[in-house]
């Protein structure tokens, strides 16, 4: 993005200020619409023993300096997911946060190293209800920005989407093989473990060849990412006038998704989903796993993957994976990037516009 002068020139500020106040009005109207339902909003702390132990985010790391001068290496989280949780466990059964979020390593269209994470939690009786009310909520989140905006349709990079909240549901297998042909759920063991040999060659079968060190994941990782990029093709996600429909991606991997609960009915694929719209991920969700071993196992692995990989890791908090042990088996969550949403629904074309105070360069 090319920048001719400062954010906070008068000029520069008068281009943005529609968005920005209209970000207002859609925070105001997705906080009434939670605490209509017996939401109660919190304001998780930013600073964590642990940013979060996903292997391809990378946190900004700081100091605690006690007042005898004793240091302790803290990090600003990269979501608020574990602090959410822990609130899950302590008791809370209906909360959001409009939390502020830091990850270094991004920067772009889509991109900020700070920014907005809507994020919010179900607990209840039964999982497979909070999962699917979760993914109700992000229709009815999407039909409110739209609606606040009063846009007709959102835009993006010449594509245009649905502004009612109106989505089309497609389990990731199911998407991969209308878009590729591969067979996913062939190459994932009954007992969830991946087999790289299978894929590799599923992969070579359907035109293409793994390099030599790719791993299950990465090669998983580049059929999603085509999938992301042309899911305007699965039946269904066109209306009769070109428009898309909101695209529900549902049921990946469980190997892929080391937070969220496997499935009752086939332990290959967890109860995760993402939200795309005009071809941009907005929110990912999951039926919470409260498996505090498991857990921990696969949080390691994706240290050691990130060790590998980057030459570092982050810690793992020992308070989170306790607090797991007494959360409410039956809990649902989901992350929806807030300024993604407002960009859509004001069409604006850089995060940028959306954000009150954007980092300097």
């Amino acid at each position: 993005m090319t920048q001719s002068s400062p954010w906070w020139t008068p000029d520069r500020h008068m281009d943005r200020r529609a968005f920005l106040l209209t970000r207002n009005l859609i925070k105001d109207a997705i906080r009434a619409w939670f605490r209509a339902q017996d939401f109660i909003e919190v304001e998780p702390g930013c600073l964590q023993v642990s940013p979060g132990n996903e292997a391809h985010l990378h946190a900004f790391q700081t100091r605690l300096i006690d007042p005898e001068r004793t240091e302790k290496p803290l990090y600003l989280h990269t979501s608020p997911e574990f602090a959410c949780k822990k609130l899950i466990s302590a008791g809370e059964q209906k909360l959001f946060t409009f939390a502020p979020v830091f990850r270094n390593c991004e920067r772009g269209p889509l991109h900020s190293p700070e920014f907005t994470m809507l994020e919010w939690y179900r607990a209840g009786d039964d999982t497979n209800e909070q999962y699917s009310t979760i993914q109700n909520d992000c229709s009815e989140l999407i039909r409110i920005a739209m609606e606040v905006s009063g846009a007709d349709h959102c835009t993006w990079k010449g594509r245009k989407g649905l502004a009612d909240g109106e989505t089309v549901h497609r389990d990731v297998p199911e998407a991969i093989e209308e878009l590729t042909g591969i067979k996913l759920l062939e190459t994932i063991g009954f007992d969830g473990k991946p087999r790289l040999d299978a894929l590799c060659a599923a992969y070579h079968e359907a035109g293409h060849r793994a390099a030599a060190d790719e791993s299950w994941g990465d090669i998983f990782s580049t059929l999603m990412v085509e999938v992301e990029a042309r899911y305007g093709e699965l039946k269904g996600i066109l209306t009769g006038d070109g428009i898309e429909r909101a695209l529900l991606l549902d049921a990946y991997p469980a190997a892929m998704s080391p937070l969220a609960r496997p499935q009752n009915q086939d332990a290959r694929l967890a109860m995760r989903f993402e939200i795309f719209m005009c071809g941009i991920e907005l929110a990912n969700g999951f039926g919470e796993n409260s498996d505090a071993d498991a857990v921990r196992a696969a949080l390691r692995a994706e240290m050691a993957e990130k060790q590998k990989t980057y030459g570092e890791e982050y810690p793992i908090d020992d308070d989170f994976i306790d607090a797991l042990s007494i959360m409410p088996s039956k809990t649902a969550g989901c992350a929806m990037g807030f300024d993604r949403l407002v960009m859509l629904a004001t069409g604006a074309t850089h995060i940028e516009q959306v954000l009150w105070t954007p980092v300097p360069r």
